[in-house]
């Protein structure tokens, strides 16, 4: 601040006072139906929202209540994006997932609250560093490095949930170079789309553009440069990715 502002007792607004640097821009994923897009705030994750995952893992399910990781928002790519082998990891892999999409602001939400802050639904990928994970994990560390890079959360369009038949019925599923890996249905969820944002919004403001990653089923594996991967979830777009050279 210039001795002058201090001097007049003007203090600039945060959002008028330059930058050092350019500041990022928030990532935006396609709606379907609709020319504007979402823009994205925050993301979080649902850690094992499957018994049948947790098992396959070595753990249990918590079914006192979900318990969440985050991952950056610039950590957003499209469906159909070819991305770089990450570096820091030997085995690294996927995991597909029903992602819910916030569009209106819910704090301690009602169960009927909490479905109506649902604005639509899309396919994800939750790629994961798993050694880093799980060395994370067997010291009792964070799981950031296993969990939150770059290109670590994947995602297709929005499907507006007034579109989505009510979450239960529906077939999950991934492949990998055209073979079935995960294949399970969305009832086998352990914490349903309403009880999860009832349940973290009594510790975060959840608002528009926040994301819910809601966990995997069983099946998850490592994949190598130049696999294709496509999930699919029956009545959403399917997520695809390429996985390209390690940078």
């Amino acid at each position: 601040m210039s001795k002058a502002m201090q001097h007049a007792g003007t203090v600039p607004s945060l959002s008028e006072t330059p930058r050092l640097f350019p500041s990022p821009r928030y990532p935006a994923v396609a709606v379907s139906g609709e020319d504007a897009l979402y823009p994205i705030h925050r993301v979080f994750c649902v850690g094992r929202n499957y018994a049948d995952h947790a098992a396959e893992m070595g753990v249990e399910v918590d079914r006192e209540a979900p318990f969440y990781f985050l991952k950056d928002a610039q950590a957003i790519v499209d469906s159909g994006s070819t991305i770089a082998y990450p570096p820091g990891t030997a085995n690294y892999h996927y995991e597909m997932e029903l992602v819910i999409a916030l569009g209106r602001s819910v704090f301690r939400a009602t169960a009927e609250e909490a479905e109506r802050a649902i604005f639509g639904y899309a396919a994800g990928l939750d790629m994961t560093r798993r050694d880093l994970q799980l060395d994370a994990r067997a010291k009792q560390r964070p799981w950031d490095l296993g969990k939150n890079f770059e290109a670590s959360a994947v995602m297709a369009l929005i499907t507006p949930a007034s579109e989505v038949v009510k979450i239960g019925p529906q077939r999950i599923s991934l492949l990998v170079n055209g073979d079935v890996r995960q294949d399970a249905h969305l009832s086998d969820l352990v914490w349903s789309p309403v009880e999860i944002v009832v349940h973290l919004s009594r510790f975060y403001h959840l608002a528009p553009g926040d994301l819910i990653y809601t966990g995997t089923p069983a099946g998850v594996g490592a994949v190598a440069a130049g696999d294709v991967i496509r999930g699919e979830i029956d009545g959403l777009a399917p997520v695809e990715l390429v996985i390209g050279a390690a940078e």
